[in-house]
């Protein structure tokens, strides 16, 4: 029987340039962990050093594992060493995986997963790509480097990831260094949601106090789109509710002033008299599509499933915050929140609305924390609490906190959602100092 210590590793190349080294790696894991001799699948890595360290040195340094935000986001490109990595690669050498289905690791998008077969056999398939097979592929990664425990560093998304790592595999974890992504330890999904879409409609009201012409402005959208057949650049149709997903742009400290820069030149007039610019409904195009990170719609709710189905949670709430729908008088903007009719309106997901709504009806959904063990925990770990995250409720994630042994939290204001694109080198090293004085 193969086992994680005898994970296949190859190394496609290495690289040297503006001041780091990087080595491209991609392991072949199994698709189930429970069946090891079962199908086989690619997960990529791409290794970041800084070349500060003397190449006899960089191959000693601990190995510091990154698992992003998602889920179905590939790991950063990075072209220097900025921000938190900065910081991170003073000491260690950095991995940044493409979490199985994404990047460069064997794909899962709307033309691979027909190739598994109907929407039946392609749900089957993905039941294996939520946070307890990736922490399962990354012990198996971390064995097939011959790495000791080592440090894992999860953003939003990765951050759930985390926590799985340490209720299934605490053995492989040196520290745990968590930033916006401390996870509800338990269901239904609709009680992140009734969290969020509050929180969401303060930070609406915020928002709008902030630029007072984008809440007429925003109207003036919706209700242009109510009437006139507006298509983005991919041909598809911008309904109301799909723009309303700009909303995406309120989770951050400089990206919430990008969304008023949008908005600011959304109309033109030509022969045909009032449409949406060219400009506008590109940039649009690019905030709301799926097509680089289907995964990420497809799966979103099953991140909070255990041992109950998701059933499109976020879309049966709605019904309960009416101001944000799109046929409300002055609807608000939308953040992380799925719903079927994406399925319908965004050609890249289209192809997978039958494998979507199976998943989101799939009720025997396993568990992916461990609460009796957190609560043992003895792994150092620190998180970021941000305390007006719209993604990831401060209060639920505190609840969380006090249900992890010696779980050190850091709650502040100063940051969103995106804390570490704001200053990624200050929190880490806060959190790496907080994890090791605990």
């Amino acid at each position: 029987m193969r086992t994680s210590e005898s994970t296949p590793h190859r190394v496609l190349g290495a690289h040297a340039f503006r001041g780091l080294r990087t080595v491209e790696h991609v392991f072949t894991v199994p698709l189930d962990h429970g069946d090891p001799d079962g199908e086989q699948i690619d997960v990529f890595a791409r290794e970041y050093v800084s070349a500060t360290h003397p190449v006899d040195t960089a191959g000693r340094l601990p190995w510091l594992v990154f698992l992003q935000g998602g889920p179905g986001g590939r790991g950063a490109r990075v072209t220097s060493l900025s921000g938190w990595m900065k910081e991170a690669a003073k000491d260690f050498r950095i991995l940044m995986l493409d979490q199985r289905g994404t990047g460069l690791s064997t794909p899962a998008d709307r033309s691979t997963l027909p190739l598994r077969g109907g929407p039946a056999d392609q749900a089957a398939y993905l039941a294996h790509f939520r946070a307890d097979s990736i922490v399962l592929d990354c012990e198996a990664i971390r064995r097939a480097l011959g790495s000791e425990p080592w440090t894992v560093y999860g953003q939003s998304f990765g951050g759930f990831c985390a926590l799985t790592y340490l209720s299934i595999a605490p053995h492989g974890v040196r520290e745990a260094l968590i930033t916006g992504g401390l996870a509800p330890l338990d269901g239904p999904a609709e009680r992140v949601y009734r969290a969020t879409y509050a929180r969401l409609a303060e930070r609406n009201a915020e928002y709008f106090a902030w630029y007072p012409d984008d809440r007429a402005r925003v109207t003036a959208i919706v209700e242009h789109l109510r009437g006139v057949d507006e298509r983005l650049p991919d041909g598809s149709r911008l309904s109301p509710e799909r723009f309303q997903l700009v909303g995406n742009l309120l989770g951050g400290n400089t990206r919430v002033d990008s969304l008023h820069y949008l908005l600011e030149d959304a109309f033109t007039r030509g022969p045909s008299g009032v449409r949406l610019s060219d400009g506008f409904l590109g940039q649009v195009h690019a905030t709301v599509t799926r097509a680089p990170n289907p995964l990420y719609a497809v799966l979103h709710e099953s991140i909070y499933a255990q041992g109950e189905a998701s059933g499109w949670a976020a879309w049966g709430v709605l019904d309960e915050h009416p101001e944000f729908r799109p046929d409300a008088a002055d609807p608000l903007l939308l953040g992380e929140m799925v719903c079927p009719w994406l399925f319908e309106q965004d050609p890249a997901l289209t192809p997978l609305a039958e494998t979507a709504r199976l998943l989101a009806e799939k009720a025997d959904w396993g568990s992916l924390y461990n609460p009796g063990r957190l609560a043992e925990n003895s792994v150092p770990v620190a998180a970021a609490v941000y305390r007006d995250d719209i993604y990831v409720d401060r209060g639920l994630s505190l609840e969380t906190a006090g249900r992890v042994r010696g779980l050190r939290v850091w709650e502040t204001a100063d940051f969103h959602h995106d804390g570490i694109t704001d200053d990624g080198e200050g929190i880490f090293a806060r959190l790496l100092t907080m994890a090791r004085e605990g």
